[in-house]
């Protein structure tokens, strides 16, 4: 036992009980810096240079376009074509933000407009799109998640372009939103166009 009345042993002490609580707080400090700068929209994917997931989806029941049945997904559909994947779900708010930018996007017709309806209600996603207006081409329905497994989705949404050949070019994690719309998405598209042209 260490006797009190030595001289330095109680502020040694103190700073042993206090040295924990500091690292604490210089690794807490750190963290919070590197999660402030980070953006998940770079966040980068696995599957960027590969083809697109060979994943046969049913369409959205009821889901019309022209007096014709949307049809759902066939991966064949990709091949010869640049295709724009959006993923997203009527529950999800920040898809309600962005549909107007996708109908936007979609006024251009050389390029092909893919939805991956997400864990969605048939009717809430049918109303969804008859509230704001239906920019897709395709609409599949991912009732289970799987499929978007398979395209490495974080969470909805997501925004894929897939190049004629088939294999996907780039990827935006997050909501379409006026500042990355014409900054990235637009001039990802375009290179995919001007590829294998």
């Amino acid at each position: 036992m260490t006797d009190p009345a030595i001289p330095g042993e109680a502020p040694k002490r103190r700073w042993l009980m206090a040295l924990p609580l500091a690292v604490f707080a210089a690794l807490a400090l750190v963290f919070w810096l590197r999660l402030g700068d980070t953006d998940i929209s770079r966040i980068p994917s696995a599957l960027i240079g590969h083809p697109a997931p060979k994943t046969t989806l049913p369409p959205l029941p009821g889901l019309v376009s022209d007096d014709k049945p949307v049809p759902g997904i066939d991966p064949a559909s990709f091949k010869g074509k640049v295709s724009l994947v959006n993923v997203w779900a009527s529950w999800c708010v920040p898809c309600h933000a962005e549909v107007p930018l996708l109908i936007e996007l979609a006024k251009d017709r050389r390029v092909q407009f893919v939805g991956i309806n997400y864990k969605d209600a048939p009717d809430n996603a049918r109303r969804f799109l008859g509230r704001y207006g239906n920019p897709f081409d395709m609409v599949g329905i991912d009732g289970n998640g799987r499929a978007s497994i398979e395209w490495g989705v974080y969470g909805v949404p997501e925004t894929f372009v897939v190049g004629r050949d088939g294999t996907i070019a780039y990827k935006l994690v997050g909501a379409i939103t006026p500042e990355n719309v014409d900054a990235v998405l637009r001039p990802e598209i375009e290179k995919a166009l001007k590829t294998g042209s």
